[in-house]
């Protein structure tokens, strides 16, 4: 009897072992992750990126592939993120994308990423100026005032600073050039620490509703010859509007400028990764819109060729050519 036990033991014990050395099963050897960089989790980047990765992982019985969201620093972080191959993917304004593509400004010490590839395009964001005193007509108003640049690493910062550079006020011509995030300025105003700030983004936003609603903030149209020229000499700049009655106290539509938000990858992705992300969006494409006010207007054919710096990845242009959208 006992060895019979014994033997039993035995037999149990290499099958443990043979288990052990079986391979394991072909959907946990296939499953593969992508994370999706964004920006603060109270713009539009963040809830954008969390319906793409919601999509994405509905399907991912099929295709073996989890998609992630992560907060970030915006626009600039984003795209040197996925230069250290930190991220998959990325949304960034296409003049950061323009500017990482040739190497130009913020990225001119670390050269042009040439492995920085276009995914599709995203809603439009514009500048969006909000002060609370009447006195202020312009940005170059804000002179001798408390005012918010943006935060570093983000569109806003890279925008703001150009948009300073053309109407010729510089950092030092202000009382303070704060660098708040998106999600603390509108406080910032509303307490008197700040007289106004400057956010590039798609509307309706949180952070414009609540300084608008809070405390009567208003939104400061940015025309002027010297923006006309700014517009006229980027290939990425388009003449824009605040909606009127979009905002408390905001009933006129405001005139501004803006860029389009773009979903960016490295070609060190592979094109069956990047083709599952864009045939889940596209596919899904009513669903997608819903997800988000700014996303309403969206229209795939426009997403597959508009705002496109960088060259297209090889996974987004095989289905883009079986949709009859790009050559």
């Amino acid at each position: 009897m006992r060895r019979n036990l014994s033997l039993a033991a035995a037999a149990c014990a290499c099958a443990v072992a043979t288990a052990a050395l079986q391979p394991a099963p072909v959907a946990a050897q296939q499953q593969r992750f992508i994370t999706i960089g964004t920006g603060g989790v109270t713009g539009v980047y963040y809830p954008a990126g969390g319906a793409i990765c919601r999509l994405v992982n509905r399907d991912r019985a099929k295709h073996n592939i989890r998609c992630s969201v992560e907060s970030t620093g915006g626009s600039v972080a984003n795209v040197n993120l996925i230069r250290q191959g930190e991220l998959d993917f990325g949304v960034a304004q296409a003049d950061v994308q323009f500017n990482a593509a040739k190497g130009l400004t913020t990225f001119a010490k670390d050269g042009a990423a040439s492995d920085l590839r276009f995914v599709f395009s995203l809603h439009p964001e514009v500048i969006t100026v909000v002060a609370r005193e009447a006195g202020i007509k312009g940005v170059a108003d804000f002179k001798g005032k408390r005012f918010n640049i943006g935060n570093p690493g983000s569109g806003t910062r890279v925008m703001t600073e150009e948009l300073m550079g053309a109407v010729g006020l510089k950092a030092g011509d202000l009382a303070l050039a704060s660098e708040l995030r998106p999600d603390e300025q509108g406080s910032a105003l509303c307490d008197g620490k700040i007289d106004g700030f400057t956010f590039v983004v798609g509307h309706p936003s949180a952070n414009i509703t609540d300084p608008t609603t809070i405390c009567n903030a208003r939104i400061v149209p940015v025309t002027g010859a010297a923006v006309d020229k700014l517009i006229k000499d980027k290939p990425y700049y388009t003449k824009a509007q605040v909606p009127g009655g979009m905002y408390r106290g905001n009933q006129a539509a405001v005139d501004t400028y803006g860029v389009l938000a773009t979903i960016l990858s490295s070609a060190k992705v592979p094109d069956d990764m990047v083709y599952a992300l864009v045939r889940a969006i596209f596919d899904n494409f009513n669903e997608f819109k819903a997800l988000h006010p700014a996303l309403a207007n969206l229209k795939p054919e426009d997403m597959a060729t508009q705002g496109q710096f960088a060259p297209v990845h090889p996974g987004a242009a095989r289905y883009y050519k079986e949709k009859g959208w790009s050559k």
